[in-house]
């Protein structure tokens, strides 16, 4: 039961924060291995970024990827998430009654890292989905897929069943860091919150304030890894499947790097933080209410 209402707190969340991942993604693709003011700007910010994409290519298009979107959170948080909830029940994050930072750090690592790899042939697909627009704002490698499943049976036979895992040498990385920080940052606060009496232990708002202190960590933590995943995931392959720009992850940390600065790992920052700010708050205090009103 952890690991289905894991997977219905993340897709609540995703419904609403689907249309500032598409934002994100482009943002992340725009001036790939260019130096600043080599490349067309098209989304100068995020707010910019929804503007443009709603007026060009209508309303709609800022949910594109929304059915792999879901089906990822469902599978990925759900096995994340539960994964971290059953190491809790167990007591393995706590040490004399308190939550240890490293033990609930490891945890939700470890839970990540499950979640991730499970999760990843979906996630490719959704990459590639939200990236598809017109030309006249086109960012990225461009895919001519006509849905999920259609993206799914292309790739599959193309470059067969690991063709579907290409790009999780960045996924692993990716959630692993992200959940470690999120995780263990909002066990921590949630805990300091209770002990320090402002709410009552029952109340939602303590699981609020603990997302929104958590949501700040996750973004700087996990910004460089997901604009290395985004990447990779949606760059051009050759006819054996291989990527045509990197060879896998550290060959696109170093070439980002290299040809876009420190800033180049932390494009689409802003957009990063209204996406992954109100996901996490949401799917963790959906997640929590969930499980308490189960217990109850």
């Amino acid at each position: 039961m952890d690991f289905m209402l894991s997977g219905v707190a993340a897709c609540g969340a995703c419904l609403f924060t689907n249309p500032l991942e598409v934002c994100k993604t482009r943002m992340q693709l725009q001036g790939e291995l260019k130096s600043r003011g080599t490349y067309r700007v098209h989304y100068r910010n995020v707010f910019h970024a929804f503007y443009t994409i709603g007026r060009v290519e209508g309303l709609s298009a800022l949910q594109k990827g929304l059915v792999p979107a879901l089906l990822y959170q469902f599978f990925m948080n759900g096995v994340r998430l539960g994964s971290y909830a059953t190491i809790e029940s167990a007591g393995y994050i706590y040490t004399q009654g308190r939550v240890s930072t490293a033990k609930s750090t490891a945890a939700g690592a470890v839970s990540g890292v499950v979640g991730a790899v499970v999760g990843s042939p979906i996630y490719l697909v959704k990459t590639h989905l939200q990236c598809q627009s017109t030309a006249s704002i086109a960012v990225g490698h461009q895919y001519k897929h006509r849905g999920m499943l259609h993206a799914l049976s292309v790739i599959y036979r193309e470059h067969g069943i690991m063709g579907l895992w290409r790009g999780s040498s960045a996924a692993v990385p990716r959630v692993s860091v992200g959940s470690a920080s999120q995780l263990s940052t909002f066990s921590i606060a949630k805990e300091i919150i209770t002990d320090l009496g402002i709410f009552s232990t029952d109340s939602w708002l303590v699981s609020l304030c603990a997302g929104m202190m958590s949501s700040v960590v996750v973004v700087l933590f996990m910004t460089p890894f997901d604009v290395i995943s985004t990447r990779l995931y949606n760059q051009p392959v050759d006819h054996l499947g291989k990527g045509e720009l990197y060879r896998g992850f550290m060959d696109c940390f170093s070439k980002t790097l290299r040809k876009e600065g420190v800033f180049g790992l932390y494009k689409g920052l802003g957009a990063s933080y209204f996406r992954l700010g109100p996901h996490t708050i949401l799917s963790l205090l959906f997640w929590n209410e969930l499980r308490t009103l189960y217990r109850s």
